[in-house]
């Protein structure tokens, strides 16, 4: 009766505008909330509990590597138990969000809850595309998955106008933290109204095989999508950890740097951080219409070379012109670099789609994480982060170098079958 009248006070949604709509929210608040909200109020968290630099970049390593943890659950959930998990991740999401507005948090609950908070970006992040995106008819897929990848950038961007809002009204990062997670619960009640047939009758939940028997599934399924292609995957696996450690250093001290290089101006890096947000939200139709012309391995080589550049910028032109630029191209860039490589890597053997993609989630995430803690490093007591932006734009450029390589290897293949 309690499941009837629950149904009746949370209709199903069926229309697929809507949930690429719903699928949008979902990523803002698991991406943008979820992980990014943290670069946005870092300057203030920083300033509050004074931490240091090299805290702060071990604090965002640790989310980093839950999103690696998060990544690895995702590929072992049966597509049966895809909704279910992702409710619980993006429950699991909002959180760790609503806690960090706990005052006097000591230092070891901060690494815990970014920990669980990463893997909750995970499992939202794989799960959430993969069962929105097998919502979408064959003919409407490609453009409604735009609008659920623009989410990313339209999280970024609410964290940004958020912290700036609230930081004008004399508020700091625990108002922040609190008011994300309040505007995040509505989510949980749209995921259930697009929940699919049955799994309320819990017809998910039966023969459900031993942990053994998933292992080994797990092991035949992953020889059965790299046969014969064991190489590109490889190949384009190794490129994308290079992607993620390389935009991840603007990414995390983006505000950081702001707040350093121009002192005078109030939130200029929660400003620098919209910039990023608003390119990112509207330059993936761009990608996705170029790469219908030119070929998604193309589109994937431009926009890493595009990223490079960018991180090489702020160290030819100091000052805000070159935080902007940086801003603007990572803003363009990263989520098309995203969107590009799933879909190429997935394309690879379609049959496994959601396996590759789980591999190429966990690639990223371990550039990711190293990517904070290389940057810290280097940046020393002086907290400079020019050679942090120097090797972040030499890794993406041998990314690039392996991509072509992919590329290659992927037209030998082709020509041998």
């Amino acid at each position: 009766m309690l499941k009837a009248s629950t149904r009746r006070l949370i209709p199903s949604i069926t229309n697929e505008t809507v949930i690429a709509w719903i699928g949008l929210y979902c990523l803002a608040v698991v991406m943008g909330y979820g992980r990014f909200l943290f670069t946005a109020t870092l300057p203030d968290i920083m300033s509050e509990l004074s931490l240091s630099t090299t805290i702060a970049g071990w604090l965002a390593s640790v989310n980093y590597m839950g999103y690696f943890l998060g990544s690895l659950i995702a590929m072992f959930v049966p597509h049966r138990l895809t909704w279910r998990a992702l409710i619980l991740g993006t429950l699991l999401s909002i959180i760790t969000t609503l806690l960090l507005f706990l005052p006097n948090l000591p230092l070891s609950l901060w690494y815990v809850i970014r920990l669980f908070a990463g893997i909750a970006s995970g499992i939202g992040m794989i799960l959430g595309s993969s069962f929105i995106i097998q919502s979408f008819s064959t003919h409407k897929r490609s453009l409604l998955s735009t609008v659920h990848y623009a989410g990313i950038g339209v999280g970024i961007s609410a964290s940004a106008i958020l912290t700036w809002w609230l930081l004008s009204l004399d508020l700091h990062f625990y108002s922040i933290w609190l008011v994300a997670g309040l505007t995040s619960l509505p989510l949980l009640v749209l995921l259930y109204a697009i929940r699919p047939d049955g799994v309320l009758q819990g017809n998910a939940l039966n023969k459900k095989p031993s942990i053994k028997q998933t292992y080994i599934n797990f092991k035949r399924s992953l020889y059965e999508a790299m046969v014969g292609q064991a190489k590109a995957v490889l190949l384009l696996s190794l490129s994308y950890v290079l992607a993620g450690f390389g935009y991840i250093t603007s990414a995390t001290f983006l505000p950081v740097m702001a707040a350093k290089q121009l002192p005078t101006q109030t939130h200029a890096g929660l400003l620098i951080w919209l910039v990023v947000g608003v390119f990112a939200m509207l330059s993936n139709p761009l990608w996705g219409a170029l790469a219908k012309r030119i070929g998604e391995t193309k589109t994937l080589m431009g926009l890493t070379l595009l990223q490079a550049l960018g991180m090489f910028v702020p160290l030819w032109f100091a000052g805000a012109f070159g935080l902007y630029i940086n801003a603007a191209i990572l803003g363009a860039t990263f989520v098309g670099i995203v969107s590009m490589t799933l879909n190429i890597i997935k394309n690879i053997n379609p049959a496994y789609s959601n396996l590759l993609i789980g591999l190429a989630t966990l690639a990223y995430a371990v550039g990711q994480f190293l990517g904070p803690l290389v940057t810290v490093a280097l940046a020393g007591a002086k907290d400079n982060f020019d050679a942090g932006l120097l090797v972040a734009g030499a890794g993406l450029l041998l990314g690039l170098v392996l991509i072509l390589s992919f590329s290659r290897q992927m037209k030998q293949v082709r020509q041998g079958s």
